[in-house]
């Protein structure tokens, strides 16, 4: 069932936009489009016998041209009939974005093009990973719906510091290895940054299993009972790997929840698969992970995870409070352990259904936050449910010092100066001058300002990011990294080369007679041999020219000799010539 979406503007957050990019076609180089071309036309040949049928018929359904790179526009109108959008996007964006804008059914597609060095495969995103992978599996609908409720639940998973710190050497890594200015001592020093990072890890986070269940499904799958086809987008965008992956050098694991206890570096090929009976079973092993998660657990096994992440995550009470920030120390107690003390670093927001409190933002709680929780000794009840009355038979009345126990043992005392309240139920008590005492222990004391006490009893889910997003980041600067702008693979060094690829570019559309052609060709073939020895794609085209038109061209056998010994500087390039060179066959 195609779900109605609403007009795009409406539909993205505010705190999104920005990483929407302006996709500029003018930066798309002839050898770009040349390469985006070599990719469509050997995939194809090859994805007929072993990719998912609905890959095959999504290519047609969302407007993929094998001609020319596409305009991520047009996708958006093809999508639409799927339930789905696309926006464009400049490069890596944090992990939280892409999965919110996943979740909200919408397709972030990287502007860049891949380099022709790194034709087989990159591990930076581009437009033949996310529009020639992502877009045209979202076909089926039940494969699309499994996207979607992975963004949805992966947006709830808590992200520890170790897991940013990872994604930033990936980012940098990826983006300076597709970048044809990059020295090799630059590649080298982002490369041990990366090396670094990996050592570092202690622990797997919630959205590190997350992120390797969605390497296996989304990005690496294979799908079928008995004849395995291919799915996952990484493998679909990847010219080389998927040409390799079905053989039986590749070890193929049936897909489990265990997908998640298995690794993976983007870097290399993978050295096993998990292959799925149906679509229907990534939603049930997504199913089967859901409930282990803090968000669904809460309590004490929540707020582990989130101690552990050191990084920004939301704790949400019985009351509905929230209180989201770098969660750094807890107590708990009592014959089910309940949590009894919650403390945060700041930045902190208190918040209601995903909507900030009046007053309560990152700005006011620069410097952190705490709060006893639980129920008040002798009247048994949440501070969200104390009535006026009371509030004043704990002595909180008319500017009076009043003193209230938790169950816990925790004493506040103070003067009660503000109540915020939404429909008969206190959310933050506001306390000036307040104290707070575990036994001989200060958790608080008057000169560190007004106390607000979040009003609750059990922590009853823990996520991933802020409540209000929106507002958190707005206060907070953002995610620490500003979107870029889309990138062009033009350079002074290929300019020249780049001329001749456009030129045989425009002879190939012209569709002229066999002897126009021979002769604008001519010319080109002598530059390319005297020019650029080592360039094999330009030479396929040419030869690809000369095979459809059936010039029988005299360089022809010079240009075959010239690729079969470009073919043998490299195992990768020996392989596309080939194939390139198997189309022209027949």
């Amino acid at each position: 069932m195609v779900r109605v979406q609403r007009p795009l503007t409406e539909k993205i957050p505010d705190h999104l936009l920005p990483y929407i990019a302006k996709q500029d076609a003018s930066l798309y180089t002839a050898i770009d489009h040349a390469s985006w071309r070599y990719i469509l036309r050997v995939s194809k040949a090859y994805f007929k016998d072993h990719a998912h049928q609905k890959y095959l018929d999504g290519l047609k359904e969302t407007g993929i041209s094998t001609e020319r790179i596409p305009l991520i526009e047009e996708m958006d109108q093809c999508l639409r009939r799927f339930g789905w959008r696309a926006v464009a996007v400049s490069g890596f964006i944090p992990p939280a974005v892409f999965l919110e804008f996943q979740s909200l059914g919408i397709m972030p597609i990287a502007c860049e093009m891949r380099t022709l060095e790194h034709l087989a495969y990159t591990p930076a995103p581009d437009i033949v990973h996310e529009a020639a992978g992502h877009a045209p599996i979202v076909a089926d609908p039940e494969y699309a719906e499994y996207l979607r409720s992975y963004g949805e639940v992966s947006r709830k998973a808590i992200f520890s510091k170790e897991d940013m710190t990872l994604y930033e050497a990936i980012r940098d890594l990826s983006d300076i290895k597709e970048d044809p200015r990059s020295t090799e001592a630059e590649i080298q020093a982002c490369q041990k940054r990366l090396d670094q990072a990996v050592a570092s890890i202690t622990y797997v986070s919630e959205a590190a299993c997350l992120a390797r269940m969605g390497w296996w499904t989304i990005e690496y799958g294979l799908v079928g009972k008995k004849d395995s086809k291919i799915y996952g987008a990484g493998l679909l965008s990847s010219v080389g790997e998927s040409y390799h992956c079905l053989s039986d050098e590749v070890k193929k694991i049936p897909l489990s929840l265990a997908c998640i206890n298995t690794s993976y570096d983007i870097t290399r090929p993978q050295p096993q698969l998990f292959v799925a009976e149906d679509f229907q079973s990534l939603a049930n092993v997504l199913k089967e992970f859901t409930p282990s998660m803090a968000y669904k657990q809460g309590g004490v096994v929540g707020l582990a995870k989130a101690l552990a992440a050191e990084y920004v995550a939301t704790v949400e009470l019985d009351s509905g409070v929230q209180i989201s920030g770098v969660l750094t120390h807890y107590k708990s107690g009592g014959k089910k352990d309940k949590a009894t003390f919650l403390k945060f670093t700041g930045p902190v927001q208190l918040a209601l259904h995903d909507e900030e409190l009046p007053n309560q933002g990152p700005s006011y709680h620069q410097h952190g936050f705490s709060a006893p929780i639980g129920k008040v000794s002798g009247l048994n009840k949440s501070p969200a449910d104390l009535t006026p009355k009371d509030l004043e038979s704990l002595g909180f009345q008319s500017g009076q010092k009043g003193k209230m126990t938790f169950e816990s043992g925790i004493e506040l005392e103070g003067k009660l100066k503000d109540v915020v309240r939404r429909k008969d139920q206190n959310l933050v008590l506001v306390f000036d001058p307040c104290t707070i005492r575990n036994g001989n222990e200060t958790l608080y004391q008057p000169d560190w300002g007004p106390f607000d006490l979040a009003c609750g009893v059990e922590v009853v889910s823990v996520f991933g990011g802020a409540a209000d997003r929106a507002a958190y980041l707005k206060a907070t600067g953002g995610y620490g990294q500003k979107p870029r702008a889309p990138k062009t693979n033009l350079t002074q060094t290929n300019r020249e080369l780049t001329d001749l690829y456009a030129r045989v570019r425009t002879i190939r559309e012209a569709k002229k007679d066999a002897k126009t052609t021979l002769d604008q060709l001519d010319p080109i073939v002598k530059e390319l041999d005297q020019k650029f020895p080592q360039d094999w794609l330009l030479r396929l085209e040419i030869v690809e020219i000369n095979h459809t038109l059936k010039m029988n061209a005299p360089w022809d056998k010079s240009l075959r000799a010239s690729l079969s010994e470009i073919s043998k500087t490299a195992k990768d390039k020996s392989e596309m010539i080939a194939r390139g060179l198997e189309l022209c066959r027949g």
